[in-house]
């Protein structure tokens, strides 16, 4: 309808011509476009139907199929045939997991799918404008529901059932179980006893062997009282499985019977025994008084063998003659003893002889010998030689003993008679040269020569402790380890003698260094003495030594008035080694120091200070003007710098170099 020509042609088409020949297509095709907007709305509104009819189609199976499997399992579920069986009863509880577990949660789901189904038909026809569905008779969503919930009750019923069940026949294999245990026990226990109870053992036997028999028939008669109640257990639980309708109980019936009646049997058996054995034990109990007679008789006769051969052979270790004494006699009341002992032996054989008499006379079956003893009459004869023989050994051995304990206590008192003399006098001597060292009996030079006196004697002394020593040689040979007759050892005696050495050779050297002292100091003996007083004064313990409370309390005596800084220096020089004591010649040097006209560190400073035009330092130049040049340059070389507030370049401290030139400080 349109020319081309007349649109591209034209610098400007007509726009009438164009208007109306756009007109001319919309009227043709309008009418088309109606017709098909008709045909495409009838085609989905007959969609929209069939899907709705497929949905009613589906919910109608559906439905039906499991309403269908509802009416076949619920018959399933409400069967309550019991098993007899634990494991058939197993197996359904299986089948009936198997189906909770398989069976039944597709049906769920399509119950589940079912409800979903019938909304989704319900909302799809109220939108497309059409009636609801009605389904058929009992396939409504309500009637499956009652049928489900019918299903639902009739599982939980059978699920209850099936552990009732089980229970029951766990109860019921339990008992059985039980009485097939028991009732094993109880068969095993009485295999062989009635053979046992009609053996005719004790026709033969002694009466050792009857007493123990009636022993082991009484065991048996308690053991089998005490199976009284296991019986009565089985016949308990036989019964229990009648009531609770166990399915074979006819054979536990059958077997618990033939139980009854064999236990019936054995009571009789068992009566009958014991009169038997009864019986057969008179017949022997005379013997056997005899038997038990020489037995009680024997035993501690043997046992008194045994011991006295023991002691006879017994080793003894003695030290002292009174052991020996106390050994000696009681052999000899063994010795007493002994003609008793054979009356004894001679009755115990007598009795063994009669129990022969009697088994000859009477020809009796005697099987064995004594049953209360393995002693023998050869055996009791035996020993009793051999103890006779045993004694005069011991006799000599005592002897024997004896001399070698009188020659240990002579030795003994001979030790201890010349340590008893040398003991005392080492102590006296100690004594005596203590006393010496703190009295002051004439010069210094006399107490030395007493004290060398006193050395010479000890010296001379030596050759009683050498003597001494051998007797204690002969005493260790001998083995002797005490001594009442003295409390000196050797060993007390060797320290003491050692000390009293020691002792003599410090005190020469103590007064020998008082001598030098003395004379290097210029002290006079009435200032030696008054020193001595002083110090055995304040030397309350008597060692020879002041501790430190007793050397202040000497020092505040004599007027020293100082703080425990002072005493302390003071201390140092007395007690250089710090062992807390200060002895006579450290006194000695100390009180020397003290008393006599000595320069000391104070005035050397005090000389310093004048040098030094009563500066508390001094310049080079000041030293080499006033001392010596040799002096002044060991000076310049030892003092140190001068580093107080008021130094000047090149000062030197003078008070340092004095307090060492003492040993008060480090130079």
């Amino acid at each position: 309808m349109l020319d081309a020509e007349d649109i591209v042609g034209t610098a400007r088409p007509d726009e009438k011509a164009i208007m109306t020949y756009v007109s001319s297509f919309y009227h043709a095709f309008s009418g088309a476009q109606k017709a098909e907007t008709a045909a495409n709305r009838i085609c989905k509104v007959l969609a929209v139907n069939q899907e709705n009819e497929r949905l009613m189609e589906d919910y109608e199976k559906l439905a039906s199929d499991l309403l269908e499997w509802i009416r076949r399992t619920i018959p399933w579920l409400e069967n309550r045939l019991p098993e007899n069986t634990m494991h058939a009863m197993q197996q359904k509880l299986e089948d009936f997991r198997d189906y909770r577990r398989l069976h039944k949660p597709p049906k769920v789901q399509e119950k589940c799918q079912l409800e979903i189904n019938f909304n989704t038909l319900q909302t799809k026809l109220r939108l497309s404008n059409r009636p609801a569905f009605t389904p058929s008779e009992g396939r409504m969503v309500s009637d499956i529901n009652n049928a489900w919930g019918c299903l639902e009750q009739a599982e939980k019923g059978y699920e209850e059932w099936l552990l009732n069940e089980i229970r029951r026949l766990e109860r019921l294999d339990h008992l059985a179980e039980k009485f097939r245990q028991k009732a094993s026990i109880h068969e095993a226990w009485t295999d062989g006893k009635e053979a046992m109870l009609r053996h005719k053992d004790y026709e033969t036997a002694t009466l050792s062997e009857i007493k123990a028999l009636l022993k082991k028939h009484e065991a048996f008669e308690s053991d089998l009282a005490a199976h009284q109640d296991r019986v009565e257990q089985i016949a308990a639980i036989a019964q229990e499985l009648n009531e609770l309708d166990y399915y074979d109980s006819p054979s536990v019936n059958a077997r618990c019977q033939r139980i009854c009646d064999q236990w019936d049997n054995l009571g009789a058996l068992t009566q009958k025994r014991r009169e038997a054995l009864e019986r057969t034990e008179k017949l022997l109990e005379t013997i056997d008084q005899l038997y038990l007679e020489y037995a009680k008789r024997a035993a501690p006769f043997n046992n008194w063998m045994e011991g006295a051969m023991e002691d006879l052979q017994d080793t003894f270790i003695v030290h002292t003659i009174e052991e020996i004494q106390g050994l000696t006699t009681a052999h000899e009341q063994f010795k007493a003893t002994l003609p008793d002992a054979d009356k004894e032996r001679l009755a115990i054989l007598g009795i063994h002889n009669e129990v022969s008499k009697i088994v000859q006379t009477y020809h009796v079956n005697m099987a064995g010998t004594n049953p209360y003893t393995t002693i023998t009459p050869q055996e009791i004869n035996g020993k009793w030689d051999h103890v006779r023989q045993l004694v005069p050994r011991r006799d000599q051995a005592l002897m024997e003993e004896h001399a070698r304990q009188q020659h240990n206590e002579r030795l003994r008192k001979q030790f201890a008679a010349q340590a008893n003399v040398i003991g005392p006098w080492i102590q006296t001597k100690m004594e005596e040269i203590g006393r010496i060292s703190i009295e002051m009996h004439g010069t210094l030079e006399d107490q030395l020569s007493h004290l060398r006196q006193y050395e010479k004697s000890i010296v001379n002394y030596k050759p009683k402790i050498d003597q001494l020593e051998g007797d204690h040689q002969l005493i260790q040979e001998a083995l002797i380890f005490d001594n009442k007759h003295t409390n000196y050892t050797m060993e007390h005696i060797r320290v003491g003698w050692e000390q009293l050495l020691t002792t003599i050779a410090r005190t020469i050297n103590e007064v020998e260094n008082q001598i030098l002292t003395r004379d290097a100091k210029g002290i006079s003996q009435e200032q030696m003495n008054e020193f001595r007083a002083s110090f055995n004064h304040f030397d309350r313990k008597k060692t020879g030594m002041m501790d430190t409370d007793d050397f202040r309390a000497c020092l505040i005596s004599m007027g020293y008035n100082m703080g425990e800084a002072e005493f302390a220096r003071i201390m140092s020089i007395v007690d250089p080694n710090r062992l807390g004591v200060v002895t006579f010649q450290a006194f000695i040097d100390f009180m020397s120091r003290e008393t006599a006209d000595t320069d000391t560190a104070d005035q050397v400073m005090a000389s310093f200070k004048i040098l030094a035009g009563d500066k508390n330092y001094i310049t080079v130049d000041e030293l080499r003007r006033e001392l010596p040049p040799d002096q002044a340059e060991y000076c310049i070389a030892r003092m140190a710098p001068y580093t107080g507030p008021d130094a000047v370049p090149g000062a030197l401290d003078y008070m340092s170099f004095s307090t060492a030139l003492y040993g008060e400080s480090d130079l």
